[in-house]
């Protein structure tokens, strides 16, 4: 009995520890790992871990490591995907013998897709005592059938960028040219490179170290700095220079400069992050990309793709690969009239404001400027970017992305929430016997001012043309929180606008509620937490010309005319507010805009932006215009800073010129 039982125990002894054992690998799994490497391009590991002692014998590291991702890299492969070919269930692989399992590879280029299949061998050697399955490695895993003695040809064919131009066909970003200036080395003198660095702003250091690279010899023409059209004043100043040169060379033009800056933006190479969130989709790190406006806005519609050629070279016989012909970037049109536009920059003369035109009839947006501007070219090329960053009156900013306090120009939009309301009686005249301020009974220290004493009783049309907050505060009142929220929602406020370049929602307030009868009457003037962009604003007024119509704002040709809001205003209030609006001009503080060649009818605004505490602050001017006998186009303009300059009287003015250059 006891022999049988010591018989057992060995018996499970041996199962137990047989059980323990690691399975062998099997080629199947063995090649799985390697195509996992494959897939995430660990060349390293795949030549360290997985070839055959005869595969590091017959091919360097180098040619199975550098060489493999320096092919990858330089034909721009894309979307790799190698997967193995499904084997037989009863497919058995004697260790003694080599074992070949199919794979498929595929890969994107940037001549195209490729794609093929083959056998891979694996060979089972022992090293270290144990034994495993190792890929004999081949140089038609990079390319299909490439053997030892081929060369590979590269050759890339660059697309031409995409333009964008203007409803009336001017250019507004177009392929055009520039200068490059530098220097012949072994020519320049001393003094020469003193006077291209002061030229230039840059130092005679880095003048001399681009002297200094490797394929730099005498006779050759060094590239120093590229400028741009608008900088050819610079180039008359090189003439004199013993050794210095320049040449013209293609380059991104932008023919209406700062009058389109914020518009258009520019390109320059692509940012490491640009790259990274555009991995897959075939740039490099020595692509051009929109860095700004409907240049970034656009991008992919207005780069182009490179087109090329990849081919093995074997003896004279040449092996294409992958190819594709190169496409050039898809051409756009903008509905924005670049003549309008500079004269509305122009008249802002270089002074921190935005304007904004739209077609009431369309929702055409024919300006949207933002000044001051910037060189979109010099900025491309990095010239007076840190002068610019410096610069108190922020050229950079987008002001016409922006969204600010709307001042008196929001009291006719109230008038037409109100009218429409039934809260509002245009010819219900009312006493105001407070002089310039006015408080109502429980709102302690808060009070609301007037510029200017109307005479009783007030009326709309007298609160509209003498711009009367104690009337407008009343009126609020009257209609109520709720009412004024949900016409002015009705109007767009606190929804995204419809519009192709991203502008800030325009607000009723921080969280989109009026808490207080405070607020209540300070939103119905726009102030408060109010903000509108300059767009959003402009659209608005729409609603007096076409009887309660707002169009979808249009920014591209290609669009079609499509209401965005509609049943605002009744014929019968437009027309009265179209009265009003003209009396504004006629009797009212925009006397500026009151000339004989325009029927100009508009409303003024001034948002004073003080601090908690403060007397007074910083004032920012608004007017909101249109002709009208012919009312084409609506513009809103904003000056900052009007304080001292006649408020926005002033900007009344500046919109007047425009009207009349037209």
């Amino acid at each position: 009995m006891k022999t049988k039982m010591a018989g057992l125990a060995a018996m499970l002894a041996a199962v137990f520890l047989a059980g323990c054992q690691d399975e062998p690998i099997t080629p199947e799994e063995r090649l799985s790992e390697y195509v996992s490497h494959w897939n995430e391009q660990d060349f390293d590991v795949m030549f360290e871990e997985y070839s055959t002692t005869e595969s590091k014998e017959t091919f360097t590291e180098e040619e199975m490591i550098d060489y493999w991702s320096k092919v990858y890299g330089d034909i721009e492969i894309s979307n790799l995907d190698v997967s193995m070919v499904e084997v037989p269930e009863d497919k058995e692989f004697p260790e003694e013998e080599p074992a070949e399992i199919g794979i498929s590879i595929a890969f994107d280029t940037f001549a195209g897709p490729v794609s093929y299949s083959k056998n891979v061998t694996l060979i089972n050697e022992e090293r270290e005592e144990e034994s495993n399955w190792y890929v004999d490695w081949e140089r038609s895993f990079i390319l299909p059938d490439l053997q030892p003695e081929d060369q590979i040809q590269i050759s890339s064919t660059k697309g031409i960028r995409g333009e964008l131009f203007d409803r009336n066909g001017n250019p507004l970003a177009i392929n055009g040219t520039g200068y490059r200036v530098g220097v012949i080395a072994g020519d320049i003198t001393d003094e020469a490179k003193s006077g291209l660095a002061e030229a230039l702003s840059i130092t005679t250091e880095e003048i001399d170290s681009t002297l200094d690279q490797e394929w730099v010899s005498d006779g050759l023409f060094v590239p120093i700095q590229d400028l741009p059209h608008s900088q050819e004043e610079v180039l008359s100043g090189l003439n004199d220079l013993e050794g210095v040169d320049y040449q013209t060379v293609d380059m991104r033009e932008y023919p209406y400069g700062e009058a389109v800056s914020h518009l258009t933006g520019y390109i320059a190479p692509i940012t490491a992050e640009q790259l990274e969130e555009a991995e897959g989709d075939g740039y490099t790190s020595n692509d051009l990309y929109g860095q700004r406006g409907l240049e970034q806005l656009l991008n992919d519609r207005l780069r182009p793709k490179a087109g090329g050629v990849i081919a093995i070279e074997r003896g004279e016989e040449v092996i294409t690969v992958a190819e594709n012909a190169p496409e050039d970037g898809e051409s756009i049109t903008l509905t924005i009239d670049a003549e309008l536009q500079r004269t509305a920059f122009e008249a802002m003369d270089g002074q921190p404001g935005t304007a904004a035109a739209v077609d009431p009839g369309t929702g055409e947006t024919l300006v949207l400027a933002s000044s001051p501007g910037f060189d979109p070219t010099a900025m491309a090329l990095g010239i007076g970017r840190e002068e610019l960053s410096e610069d108190p009156d922020q050229p950079t900013l987008n002001r016409f992305s922006a969204a600010y306090a709307p001042g008196s120009t929001q009291k006719t939009i109230t008038a037409a929430i109100g009218l429409e309301a039934g809260t509002l009686d245009p010819n219900e005249g009312i006493t105001i016997n407070d002089g310039l301020t006015w408080s109502k009974e429980g709102w302690g220290d808060f009070h609301v001012t007037r510029v200017y004493e109307t005479e009783n009783p007030v009326d709309l049309n007298k609160g509209l043309v003498y711009s009367d907050n104690i009337y407008f505060a009343m009126v609020a009142l009257d209609m109520g929180a709720e009412t004024l929220i949900e016409g002015l929602e009705s109007y767009g406020y606190e929804e995204e606008m419809p519009f192709t370049y991203p502008m800030t929602i325009s607000q009723i307030s921080n969280d989109g509620t009026i808490g207080s009868e405070g607020q209540l009457v300070d939103t119905s003037y726009g102030q408060g937490e109010m903000l509108t962009n300059i767009l959003h604003l402009a659209s608005m007024y729409e609603v007096v010309i076409t009887n309660g119509t707002i169009m979808k704002p249009l920014l591209l040709e290609e669009e079609e005319p499509e209401v965005w809001k509609e049943g605002l205003l009744s014929e019968e209030n437009a027309a009265l507010l179209r009265t009003d609006l003209r009396e504004v001009v006629t009797e009212g503080f925009a006397q500026p805009a009151n000339v004989d060649e325009v029927s100009i009818a508009g409303k003024t605004g001034t948002a004073e932006l003080k601090l908690a505490g403060e007397e007074s602050g910083k004032e920012n001017g608004f007017f909101v215009a249109y002709d009208q006998n012919n009312p084409e186009f609506v513009m809103a303009m904003m000056i900052e800073s009007v304080e001292d300059k006649g408020g926005s009287t002033y900007v009344s003015e500046l919109v007047t010129e425009v009207f009349l250059s037209q």
